[in-house]
């Protein structure tokens, strides 16, 4: 169990430098410092900072599923279960959308992933990838995929992104979840 608890430290510690930090001027005998561990320890459970950034990208994969299992939305693409897109509830989508935001900004882990994908995205192409898969293009595509109308996914979408950005700057972050149900409640309203 103590193996499992530094490996998820790692995977914690390491998230925070890479969005404090930057990815590449972390060393993993950083990481392991903020553990409190030294770095030949470190390397028993990852073979190197490559290797726990794979495992930080798999555990935010595990996460997404698990969040849109929990709120009755498609967890696979829209090609291999088109009838779940079709079946999914608006209210399903606002709770899904309302949970994420929550999650990408309250969660330790998510909000330093999105954080370091934000900086990241313009010295990687890697990162920009990973950004659009996960706050840019990849979350638009799978709301459109649901609404059926690239234009309403939009109109959903592009506020709540813009949110984050204002969530981030702020000191007031209740304002910034009452703006985020204003907006929500605005969209339902207009469609």
């Amino acid at each position: 169990m103590k193996g499992s608890k530094t490996k998820t430290r790692i995977l914690e510690e390491a998230v925070k430098l890479f969005a404090d930090k930057g990815y590449d001027a972390v060393t993993v005998e950083m990481i392991a410092e903020a553990v409190g561990i030294k770095a030949p320890s470190l390397y028993k459970h990852y073979r190197s900072k490559q290797d726990i950034f794979r495992s930080i990208i798999g555990e935010m994969e595990r996460r997404d599923a698990e969040n849109a299992s929990e709120s009755g939305v498609p967890e696979a693409p829209i090609e291999d279960a088109p009838e779940a897109y079709e079946d999914t509830a608006e209210d399903d989508l606002l709770d899904f959308s309302r949970k994420m935001f929550r999650y990408w900004t309250e969660d330790g882990f998510a909000s330093a992933f999105r954080r370091m994908l934000t900086v990241e995205q313009y010295r990687d192409r890697e990162m920009n990838d990973l950004y659009h898969q996960y706050l840019g293009k990849g979350p638009l595509k799978y709301t459109a995929d649901i609404l059926g109308s690239e234009e309403e996914a939009l109109s959903l979408y592009a506020p709540m992104f813009l949110l984050y950005s204002v969530y981030d700057n702020t000191d007031d972050k209740e304002k910034v979840y009452e703006m985020l149900e204003e907006h929500l409640e605005t969209w339902r309203k207009k469609r």
